[in-house]
């Protein structure tokens, strides 16, 4: 098997923040075959008329150009799709099960060039890239297995002459819209899902990723997915809008699932009703962190840099807001900047001492910086970082004296930026929480037993990690309350989204 080889000559110019090793080259050096750049439609690599360029954002620099589809290559997908469902949910669920278990090998066995395509284009450190890739081929596996546990129900006539049954089948074509930040997991949580349950699918990737989503098209081939189940439709920016309508309208379409912003969500929900398509929608999150004065600690600080520093505070589920009651408060905002310290080193994600990369453009960055400025104009004091850097790259910043009218407490940041408030009782708490229109995953630390059954009830939010920073998992459900989305991804109710229920009444037999 031949390889790519990528050379990155350009260096960024020197700073404060940003370390030596982003004056070096980098090179993307994965398997030629894994670097797809067409569309894949149908079992076949198609071009476009167009292209657009992929950027490696620590660096600004090209990594390819890939073909730009549009309404007419999405039309074509769907079209495809529908066709091979048809025969793809005649597939048995072992038949089903096995080849989803073949994707997933390939997946393991491919892991290292599977995440350096993923810190090349996302711009996570490649420790970060490897664990997507493990938790993206979690969800193949259990859907694998997920596939042969697809139960009915038989249902207790109150006629004698009756039966009735209650047999569950998939919905058909399924869109699959995924975000930049998980641009291989947050396929597989969704495909893993559709093809399972015997749908067909159409992805399409977001504009800063598509690299993966197109290796991952590549492995689906190599496992002996048929034809037309998995299509692969990636596009620029400003065709987005349009390719997304034809998915989301398109009569052929059965399903739409999205992970995203609010606001575009709430656009593709209007695109479906027409249609009355089912839908899931995992959509903005504003997590709270609330320490509580019987928490441990060191356990919370570590829990906090977990949450927060991940992707560079790039996750849906990362924590927003941290609100840490008045006694402890000083012993905890010390501990965590000395662990920012020695935890927390910028750079190139290729680079192995690297542990927080770039943003993903340059706007993500800036409205990190806006939020600074905002917080810092009301009465904040930065006490870690606090600058914008070259590029895409913003230091690790800590807030101390957050209050909540600051912008960084009223809306989701995406972004290294924790700032800290102060609260006197578990009411406050949960009052300052609870207030925010969005309500995905929340974290709290605590040793009080009956605090913990309490807040983790009344805390609105469809994720709680109790003393835990990381809560994301295959087996568990992944979704939210408020507007932070509709349905369920993940675990055994994540198949449940791409099957409808249909109830068979088989009458007139004899007693």
């Amino acid at each position: 098997m031949g390889s790519f080889c990528l050379l990155r000559s350009r260096c960024l110019p020197r700073q404060v923040g940003l370390p030596l090793v982003m004056h070096r080259q980098y090179s993307l050096d994965i398997s030629a075959q894994l670097l797809r750049t067409q569309g894949y439609v149908n079992g076949q690599w198609i071009n476009a008329p167009s292209t657009f360029p992929v950027l490696d954002p620590a660096t600004g620099e090209e990594i390819a150009k890939v073909a730009d589809c549009g309404p007419a290559e999405a039309k074509l997908a769907v079209d495809a799709a529908y066709k091979a469902f048809y025969s793809w949910k005649q597939h048995t669920a072992k038949e089903r099960s096995v080849l989803l278990r073949k994707w997933y090998d390939l997946l393991t066995l491919n892991k290292e060039d599977l995440a350096k395509l993923i810190t090349f284009e996302c711009g996570k450190p490649m420790k970060e890239s490897l664990g997507e890739i493990a938790y993206a081929a979690g969800f193949l596996e259990w859907f694998s297995e997920e596939a042969r546990r697809v139960y009915g129900d038989v249902v207790p006539s109150a006629a004698k002459d009756r039966k009735i049954l209650l047999l569950k089948q998939p919905v058909g074509v399924a869109s699959i819209i995924t975000p930049w930040n998980f641009p291989s997991a947050m396929i597989t949580r969704k495909v893993g899902a559709a093809l399972a349950a015997g749908c067909t699918v159409v992805v399409k990737p977001a504009e800063d990723t598509p690299l993966s989503a197109l290796a991952l098209a590549e492995l689906a081939s190599q496992a002996g997915i048929p034809a037309g189940v998995f299509n692969v439709v990636p596009c620029s920016r400003e065709k987005t809008p349009s390719v997304g309508t034809v998915l989301c309208t398109d009569p052929l379409v059965g399903k739409v699932s999205f992970t995203g912003s609010t606001a575009t969500g709430k656009i593709l929900l209007k695109h479906a009703a027409d249609t009355v398509k089912r839908v899931s929608m995992e959509l903005g999150g504003h997590a709270p962190f609330i320490v509580f004065d019987s928490a441990d600690v060191d356990k919370a600080v570590a829990g906090a840099m977990n949450s927060k520093f991940r992707n560079s505070g790039q996750t849906c589920v990362c924590s927003n807001r941290f609100l840490v009651q008045s006694r402890i408060h000083d012993c905890f905002i010390e501990k965590l900047g000395k662990a920012m310290d020695a935890e927390l080193r910028l750079g190139h994600g290729s680079d192995p001492n690297t542990t927080q990369g770039p943003l993903i453009n340059v706007r993500a960055s800036e409205k990190v910086e806006h939020q600074v400025m905002d917080a810092v104009s009301r009465g904040a004091k930065v006490l870690r970082g606090g600058k914008r850097l070259d590029g895409s790259f913003h230091q690790p910043t800590l807030l101390a004296d957050v209050t909540t009218d600051m912008l960084c407490t009223r809306e989701e940041t995406f972004g290294p930026l924790l700032p800290v408030i102060r609260f006197s009782t578990e009411a406050e708490a949960l009052a300052i929480a609870n207030a925010s229109h969005v309500g995905l995953a929340g974290y709290f630390f605590s040793q009080d037993v009956s605090q913990i059954w309490r807040v983790a009830e009344n805390l609105e939010v469809g994720m709680v990690g109790v003393n835990e920073g990381l809560l994301s998992t295959p087996e568990a459900s992944f979704g939210g309350v408020k507007q932070s989305g509709l349905g369920r991804e993940g675990s055994k109710y994540g198949i449940e989204e791409y099957l409808d229920v249909k109830y068979m009444c088989f009458g007139g037999l004899t007693p």
